[in-house]
């Protein structure tokens, strides 16, 4: 069993289901409402321990009704949340998400508490780390909390997993020196290299410029054509299972969640890690919502 780290958001999501996106200045109705747990670095925790992992927690979350009920959730996900701060001062991270007939997303985020912590809570907390096989850290927390983060898994030997999310064009290059591996999206990955992702060849474009960058691993997920990964001298783009996508949230929580939960140490296991996360990913953009949609290890289920 995998031990994983995670420093991250946590949110309520509010989501409202429309036929399609609205232009600017329009105004359409929503088919659907409900609220539910999310936040990327919540929703990949929530992935690792489903999929088999022992998962902590470092992030925050306010002195509201919200804050009480999302770490009651990730708790009765059996996640330690000891590295999780109340904020008195902040409310609870919230994300607004509009979900079409398509399936595709646009979110807004309110970060909140998000952003009421930061490297001394995180060197507080360094034990969590340093007991971890992985450490995991998105960009909906603050920089400079997972700078000091990958500072004491570095020294720890143990391996970083950052997920560029949102995009950010200048990641600092401190940052990327002590990142083990890096997971964007194609959007994240164009906007980090300045080139359009859409296939295996412009995949390994952009690995080599994250390479020349200073990281040893690049996964970029391709949405349904995949995911491509770049380690060493092996680079392949692992085809997605092709389902009927009715909500893509969380898809890449899911994708990096399980894809820790089998992953060895020394990677040498990294194409199938990447898919049973492929196959993880699949099951998640079949069901609505962000955590409710995320699988279980016994449910993700590889064929030879």
């Amino acid at each position: 069993m995998n031990k994983v780290t995670v420093i991250g958001s946590i949110n309520l999501d509010t989501n409202l289901r429309v036929k399609q996106m609205p232009r600017p200045g329009e105004t359409v109705h929503a088919s659907g409402h409900y609220s539910a747990a999310g936040g990327k670095g919540a929703n990949q925790a929530v992935a690792a321990a489903r999929s088999g992992c022992e998962v902590s927690f470092i992030g925050g979350v306010g002195a509201d009704a919200p804050g009480k009920e999302m770490l009651g959730l990730l708790k009765s996900e059996g996640i330690n949340t000891q590295g999780i701060i109340t904020a008195k001062k902040e409310s609870t991270g919230q994300a607004f998400i509009t979900v079409d007939d398509s399936g595709q997303n646009s979110i807004t985020i309110y970060a909140g508490a998000n952003y009421a912590f930061g490297p001394t809570e995180v060197e507080q907390n360094q034990d969590l780390i340093k007991n971890s096989d992985f450490l995991i850290a998105q960009f909906e927390t603050p920089l400079a909390a997972t700078i000091k983060g990958f500072e004491i898994a570095h020294e720890a030997g143990v391996k970083t997993i950052l997920n560029p999310a949102p995009g950010m064009a200048k990641i600092p290059a401190d940052l990327l020196k002590l990142t083990d591996i890096i997971t964007p999206n194609e959007t994240e990955a164009e906007t980090i290299t300045g080139i359009k992702v859409t296939d295996e060849k412009t995949a390994q474009m952009a690995a080599s410029k994250l390479h020349d960058q200073g990281v040893k691993t690049v996964i970029i997920t391709i949405g349904a054509n995949g995911a491509f990964y770049d380690y060493q001298n092996e680079s392949e783009l692992v085809p997605a299972f092709k389902v009927n996508a009715v909500d893509t949230t969380a898809a890449g929580d899911t994708f990096i969640g399980a894809m820790t939960s089998i992953l060895t140490t020394d990677l040498s296991n990294l194409k199938d890690a990447v898919l049973f996360a492929n196959k993880a990913s699949s099951l998640t953009v079949q069901k609505y919502g962000a955590q409710p949609s995320i699988p279980y290890a016994k449910d993700i289920k590889v064929g030879k």
